[in-house]
């Protein structure tokens, strides 16, 4: 019986294992490829394939000014120039609770998602920074900082209010 109780723990933990390195991006990623048809905002947009199926995407780990929000209108405005009407392929791993794809957006070979947060235009979204690989959480995190340190896009406000912030007030 102990020997049966060890056995379905070892195989749990295993599947544990396996769970938890198909959710890393890059690592059992889907792709997904298609033209840009719309832009929610600096974080969302939505994607026709080529069997015209629309699919809305979360670009991972950044979190962008909200509409109504300094620098919403801005942030969404960069990210239309960079992707509205081109072709993407989305790198992704699962879905967020609002049935949208989570991935990173490649443009001609850019990560929009990098980009936009290089830009001064978005946040990294250091609470999923976990389902990053590790060179993209430095690359990220980087950018971030760079964009700060040069008071470029948002990081121009004197006291700029982070949207996970925002959305509480």
């Amino acid at each position: 019986m102990k020997a049966a109780r060890f056995i379905f723990a070892l195989l749990r933990a295993g599947l544990l294992a396996l769970t938890l390195l198909a959710s890393q991006p890059g690592i059992g990623a889907n792709t997904l490829h298609g033209r840009v048809i719309a832009v929610a905002d600096g974080d969302t947009i939505t994607v026709l394939d080529a069997q015209k199926h629309q699919w809305r995407i979360r670009l991972a780990a950044i979190d962008a000014p909200e509409h109504g929000q300094a620098y919403g209108t801005a942030s969404r405005q960069a990210l239309a120039a960079r992707v509205f009407r081109r072709d993407v392929t989305v790198l992704w791993a699962h879905y967020d609770r609002y049935d949208r794809i989570v991935g990173k957006v490649m443009v001609d070979g850019t990560d929009a998602n990098l980009a936009q947060v290089a830009d001064g235009m978005a946040w990294h979204y250091r609470q999923y920074a976990r389902e990053q690989s590790a060179g993209d959480r430095h690359a990220y995190a980087t950018a971030e900082a760079w964009a700060r340190k040069r008071g470029i896009g948002l990081w121009a406000d004197a006291h700029p209010v982070a949207p996970w912030k925002f959305r509480h007030e």
